[in-house]
C-alpha cells in the first residue's frame, strides 16, 4: 500500500540512522543497453497485468521518443530515462526527464514523463527527487509532468477521470498515480478535458442556424480531405495552425515540411470523410482533423509492429471494426473566430459522416481548461465530458508563488 504520510514529516519522524538505509536500498539505473530498453517497456506489463482497460502502446512509439535520430526535440533539448531498482534488483518503476529549450514558461521548466510505479510513495518520491536534481543541474527551476518530450498530442497529462480504454497516444494510468504526484507536492497547472458524443445524434439547432449564414455564400466552401492533394492540404493545415495557435502556452510555429511529413505518415490511416477544411475566397480559414481510433486495431498487436504485425494491422483495418473516430485538432483563424464558421464546418462534415453509419462514437482529444472558447464549442455540440487528465507543475523553490496556466 502507498504511504499517505507527508514525505517531509515522515522523514522527520524517523531516527536519522534509518534514512541512509532507505536511500541505499534503491538506485536509479539509466536506460542504456537493449536489455534496459526492454525492461523500460515491460515495467508497464506488471503494473497493468490485472487492468482490462489498458491498451499496450506500440513499443516503437515509445522508443522513438528517446531516439535522437527520430525525435526532432533532441535538436533543442535533451532527455534521459531511468529504471528504479530496489535492493533486491527488482524494477519497481520507471521515469524520464527532459529539457526542451523552446518550452517557454514563467521560469525555466523541464519535464518528467513515462512514469510507471508500484503503489509505493517512497518509490515515486525517489524517482521525482532524482529527476529534480537532474533538471536543476541543467538550469531548470520547475518540472511539469507527466508530459512528453514532444508535442502535446501524445503522452501528455495524468488520467484522473475516465478509466476506460484510452485513445491512441493518450495517457492511461492507475488512479493511485494522482495520489503519488500530489503527495510529492505537484500542483495542478491545468486540466485537460475530453469530450464525446454519439455520432448519430442530431446537432443543436444553433449549428444549423449558423450554418445557414454561410451555406449560400460562394465566398465560403467546406472541403473534405482528398489524399491525392495531400501536399496542398498539409500547407493549408500549416497556415491555419500558425495563425490560430502559435505563441499560445509555449506553442510555436509549425514548419511546412514537418506537417507534410506528418500527413504522409498519417496517410495510410486517414479517412477522407472525417477531415474537413473551410476556405474563404480560396484562403484556408478553419480545419477539423479526425482519424479513426487506431487503438481499436493496436489492442490486438501487444505493442509489436513488425512485418507480420503490419500485415495483421492491414487485415484488421480492412475487415475489422472501428466504431470510434477521434478529434485530433480543430481550429479557426482569429479573424473568423466567434462568427459561426465552426458550425458551418461541423454541419457540412455531419452531412457526410452521419449517413455513412460507419462510426458510433466520436471523442475529442483534450482541450485545456485555459481555453474556454474551445470548451464552449465542444459543449455546444451536445457532448459529455468523457475524461479528465491533469498537467502538474512542481516548483523547485517551494516559497515561490504558484501560478496556473494563463487563460486564453
Amino acid at each position: 500500500m502507498a504511504s499517505r504520510l507527508n514525505p517531509l514529516k515522515y522523514l522527520a519522524t524517523m531516527h536519522i540512522c534509518c534514512i541512509p538505509t532507505i536511500l541505499a536500498s534503491m538506485r536509479m539505473q539509466e536506460v542504456i543497453t537493449e536489455a534496459d530498453k526492454l525492461e523500460f517497456l515491460e515495467v508497464a506489463l506488471r503494473i497493468y497485468k490485472d487492468d482490462p482497460n489498458w491498451i499496450r502502446p506500440l513499443d516503437k512509439d515509445i522508443e522513438e521518443v528517446f531516439d535522437p535520430g527520430k525525435n526532432k526535440f533532441f535538436k533543442r533539448g535533451e532527455c534521459t530515462r531511468w529504471l528504479l531498482k530496489t535492493e533486491t534488483g527488482v524494477t519497481a518503476g520507471r521515469i524520464a526527464a527532459f529539457v526542451n529549450r523552446q518550452y517557454k514558461q514563467e521560469q525555466p521548466t523541464g519535464g518528467v514523463g513515462f512514469f510507471e510505479c508500484d503503489n509505493d510513495f517512497e518509490h515515486a518520491a525517489f524517482m521525482f527527487d532524482h529527476c529534480m536534481h537532474w533538471l536543476k543541474e541543467r538550469g531548470m527551476e520547475a518540472m511539469d509532468g507527466p508530459i512528453n518530450f514532444g508535442e502535446r498530442d501524445k503522452w501528455w497529462g495524468l488520467l484522473a477521470d475516465g478509466f476506460y480504454p484510452p485513445l491512441y497516444g493518450m495517457t492511461y494510468n492507475p488512479p493511485y498515480y494522482q495520489v503519488l504526484f500530489e503527495q510529492y507536492g505537484f500542483q495542478l497547472y491545468f486540466n485537460q478535458i475530453c469530450f464525446a458524443l454519439k455520432v448519430k445524434n442530431r446537432l443543436g439547432d444553433k449549428f444549423y442556424e449558423r450554418h445557414a449564414m454561410y451555406a449560400g455564400n460562394p465566398d465560403f466552401s467546406a472541403v473534405k480531405m482528398d489524399k491525392s492533394r495531400l501536399m496542398q492540404f498539409a500547407r493549408d493545415f500549416t497556415d491555419i495552425y500558425n495563425k490560430a495557435w502559435a505563441g499560445h502556452g509555449g506553442g510555436k510555429e509549425l514548419e511546412e515540411r514537418t506537417v507534410i511529413k506528418m500527413f504522409k505518415t498519417m496517410k495510410p490511416v486517414m479517412d477522407e470523410n472525417i477531415i474537413w477544411f473551410v476556405y474563404h475566397k480560396d484562403q484556408p480559414i478553419a480545419m477539423w482533423v479526425n482519424i479513426p481510433d487506431l487503438n481499436q486495431y493496436f489492442k490486438h498487436l501487444n505493442g509489436k509492429f513488425g512485418l507480420l504485425d503490419k500485415l495483421k494491422f492491414l487485415l484488421l483495418k480492412k475487415f475489422g471494426k472501428c466504431n470510434r473516430f477521434v478529434g485530433i485538432i480543430f481550429g479557426v483563424i482569429p479573424e473568423f473566430q466567434g462568427k459561426g464558421i465552426d458550425a458551418y464546418m461541423i454541419v457540412e462534415g455531419a452531412k457526410v459522416i452521419q449517413p455513412l453509419n460507419k462510426y458510433e462514437d466520436y471523442e475529442m482529444q483534450w482541450i485545456g481548461d485555459f481555453n474556454p472558447k474551445m470548451i464552449n464549442i465542444a459543449e455546444s455540440l451536445g457532448t459529455n465530458r468523457s475524461r479528465v487528465l491533469k498537467t502538474y507543475r512542481y516548483l523547485f523553490d517551494r516559497n515561490k508563488e504558484f501560478h496556473r496556466h494563463k487563460m486564453l
